[in-house]
């Protein structure tokens, strides 16, 4: 049994949100610390001890999480989900990369010195490291049971995976002498992303009333049937010409092929993409993140690319984390009141117990069955 009160109430709040028909308050990811649950003691001996019992040990993994669960409540439309990521963008490993495992992040080594006389980028089920994080899926899985959802990993794709695989500066030089060789070679990563995508959803996938369900590593996101978040992290370096011709077609044709697609739009070197991905028709939903020492997804700043995104017919995901709680509230009451509650996520960092019934409370009282005065 999943380890959520509201579960069927929250179910058809995501189902509203993919419509964006969303009633009452906006969805809000609202996980908060019982009080007096934690004892600090069993902290620290869950704490990873390595990058092996980080990333890789089933048991150790499956122990933190559910530690977490058993601690806090999963409030509003937040909902258990163990991640299992190999790092953001592990397709490349899948096709070559090795993987270097770090406290805060993973990275991947490029193997690929030149396209030319390269072979195909290829499905292979044979991959050391495909088998291992499977095994691990599968491993996990065992030990959960319905406790919680596994989230789908971060698998990525386009030309960002042809980034890990041959080095960003290369990949740069390879748009402007080899073009047409990185588009086939973005053509065979799209070909190999949804037999790496099934093998994670075989696993993940739950059955929902009847229909099989997923979530999305990280973002916090549900949906019945495929549910991914897509990115192109690497279109910081390109010119909205090369998005459109490298970028655009890969994201349109991959997001025809899911349920519900949440692009993730990373860092303002990345804004000048937006007019294209807002007229990719599959994309759903969009999330915004400011990049380093910028301020939080709900500052008025960042309005114009919520205005774009919202006057294309697309959700809106936040991030909120500047600040402490009383400031959320008020730079949320202006977020609410232009762009309403029907279409809009809201993922909060965990929080105490007290400021999750205050942000409740408020919610209940200024952001239910908002129209906005954005006209979409």
């Amino acid at each position: 049994m999943l380890s959520k009160s509201n579960w069927d109430e929250t179910k058809r709040r995501w189902d509203s949100y993919w419509k964006k028909d969303v009633k009452g308050v906006p969805l809000m990811c609202i996980v908060a610390e019982k009080p007096g649950a934690v004892d600090p003691a069993v902290q620290a001996e869950l704490r990873s001890k390595d990058m092996f019992d980080k990333y890789r040990d089933a048991k150790r993994i499956y122990e933190r999480y559910k530690y977490f669960v058993q601690t806090h409540e999963f409030l509003a439309d937040s909902f258990p989900n163990v991640s299992l990521d190999f790092g953001p963008g592990s397709v490349a490993a899948y096709l070559g990369s090795d993987i270097e495992f770090k406290p805060d992040t993973v990275w991947f080594t490029d193997c690929v010195d030149e396209w030319e006389g390269y072979k195909p980028l290829a499905f292979d089920p044979e991959n050391k490291w495909f088998k291992e994080h499977i095994q691990l899926f599968k491993d996990v899985k065992k030990l959960t049971g319905d406790e919680f959802y596994l989230a789908i990993p971060d698998l990525m794709e386009n030309i960002d995976v042809l980034a890990s695989l041959r080095g960003a500066q290369n990949t740069i030089y390879d748009m402007m002498d080899e073009p047409e060789e990185v588009e086939e070679r973005i053509k065979q990563v799209q070909d190999v992303y949804f037999k790496y995508y099934d093998s994670f959803f075989d696993l993940c996938a739950r059955d929902e009333d009847g229909v099989k369900s997923s979530c999305y590593t990280v973002f916090q996101i549900w949906g019945r049937g495929r549910t991914v978040k897509l990115q192109c992290d690497f279109s910081a370096m390109m010119s909205p010409k090369q998005f459109r011709t490298f970028i655009q077609p890969a994201l349109d044709e991959q997001s025809r092929h899911v349920d519900n697609v949440l692009y993730h739009l990373d860092g303002p070197d990345a804004i000048k993409h937006l007019p294209a991905l807002m007229e990719i028709k599959g994309i759903d939903a969009l999330q915004w993140t400011a990049g380093s020492y910028n301020p939080d997804g709900t500052h008025e700043q960042w309005f114009d690319i919520y205005d774009q995104a919202r006057k294309a017919g697309k959700a809106l995901w936040v991030q909120v984390y500047s600040g402490g709680v009383d400031e959320w509230i008020k730079r949320i009451d202006t977020l609410v009141a232009r762009y309403g509650s029907n279409a809009l996520f809201m993922y909060f960092p965990p929080v105490s117990m007290a400021d999750a019934e205050k942000i409740l409370s408020h919610a209940e009282k200024h952001w239910k069955d908002i129209e906005g005065t954005l006209r979409v």
